[in-house]
């Protein structure tokens, strides 16, 4: 990788494009070539191949895509910027999508340019001039930022201060150096500190998701669950990245009777999660088990409205409506489950133990009959029938 003291020359950049379709690191290559920039232009298809690209050849830019298999432009750039051979690579990040937790994720990293598709020659003409010329010319709070990283490395956390108290007189409302500022405190233990440094971070930009990940996850530590539930579902706004820590403080708020925010934070999540029959899933099985069954049936109403001939989810209804004492709707869902799928041992087992309940012994004894022609050593049915 080129250091910052040797000047880059757009027409002379080594430069690395990373996308999963054959179609646009050709287009690519084309672009570049028509803008004459670049002359040693490396190709890979994923993440982890870019990653390897970069640790065995000289590279002066790297062009990400940000959805790839096996490794996405996000994950890439994390694994880059965590790499001291690598982190100060400058790079450029293209997708297209526009979504709000893309464009907060990709600040999180540190990226050095965003494109989206479809690419003209202007825009990626223009960005990675302007990419370069920064690389060549850095600004004093780059350098003060840098400096501070060596000290705070060096576990020199005081000086490291002084660096980013430097950077942060040229830029007072910048989030990342306020965010710096706070981790650094948390470092010398100056707690309150820290958490008056991201509180500024997250006000001067709401979209700085790492502070405000920081924040909630400090409140947590102090047991404030509410500050931190509230701090939890503005993240979840932005970003789904952070779910599986949102299914823990949501579990948590649940045991300390906080029911309303803790159902807010697993509604944010459902909407956010791509594996939505899997959250809510997981979401269920935490109401049950802290004895919450209205938000549970909530969810698997909606989900049977949406979807009605998924007869699995229609008896965990069922279930669901026996554990929270309505027995009658719990029926009508075994019912249903008995109507659509032959020989359901498990539904009919149910409907003939809430006829029993309800003392219709002959409905009951007629559903056990059902279960023990389809299995004839059923013990349950069989020790049910005894008692009929």
């Amino acid at each position: 990788m080129s250091e910052n003291k040797n000047i880059l020359d757009c027409k002379s950049l080594s430069i690395l494009v990373v996308d999963d379709m054959k179609s646009m690191r050709q287009t690519i290559r084309k672009m570049l070539k028509s803008l004459d920039i670049g002359t040693v232009l490396l190709f890979a298809e994923n993440g982890r191949d870019g990653l390897r690209v970069l640790r065995s050849s000289k590279c002066d830019l790297v062009i990400v895509d940000w959805n790839m298999p096996v490794m996405n432009g996000i994950t890439m750039l994390e694994k880059l910027r965590d790499d001291p051979a690598l982190r100060d690579l400058p790079v450029i990040m293209v997708t297209a999508e526009a979504e709000r937790d893309i464009v907060s994720e990709v600040a999180e990293i540190e990226v050095d340019g965003y494109l989206l598709k479809p690419l003209t020659l202007k825009s990626l003409d223009t960005k990675i001039k302007t990419v370069i010329n920064k690389m060549n010319h850095p600004d004093q709070v780059t350098r003060y930022r840098k400096l501070a990283r060596g000290f705070e490395e060096n576990g020199d956390y005081g000086a490291a201060v002084e660096q980013i108290r430097k950077a942060l007189k040229h830029k007072p409302n910048a989030s990342r150096l306020l965010r710096q500022m706070g981790l650094l405190h948390f470092r010398l233990k100056k707690n309150k500190i820290a958490e008056k440094c991201l509180l500024k971070a997250v006000s001067v930009n709401n979209q700085d998701t790492i502070s405000l990940v920081y924040l909630a996850d400090y409140y947590l530590k102090r047991n404030d669950l509410k500050k931190a539930a509230n701090f939890y579902l503005r993240v979840l706004s932005l970003s789904a990245k952070y779910n599986d820590r949102a299914f823990d403080i949501g579990k948590k708020l649940l045991k300390n009777n906080l029911r309303s925010l803790s159902l807010g934070i697993f509604s944010k999540v459902l909407v956010q999660s791509k594996k939505q029959n899997a959250a809510r899933e997981q979401i269920i099985d935490i109401c049950l088990s802290n004895n919450e069954f209205e938000y549970p049936k909530e969810l698997l109403e909606q989900a049977i409205k949406e979807n009605p001939s998924n007869y699995d989810m229609v008896f965990r209804a069922g279930q669901i409506f026996i554990d929270a004492g309505d027995w009658e709707k719990a029926l009508r869902y075994f019912e249903n489950v008995d109507r659509h799928v032959r020989g359901h041992v498990e539904a009919k087992l149910q409907i003939a133990k809430i006829y029993y309940m309800n003392r219709r012994i002959y409905k009951a004894d007629d559903y056990l009959n059902q279960i023990l022609r389809i299995e004839p050593n059923h013990e349950e049915a069989i020790v049910l029938r005894r008692e009929l």
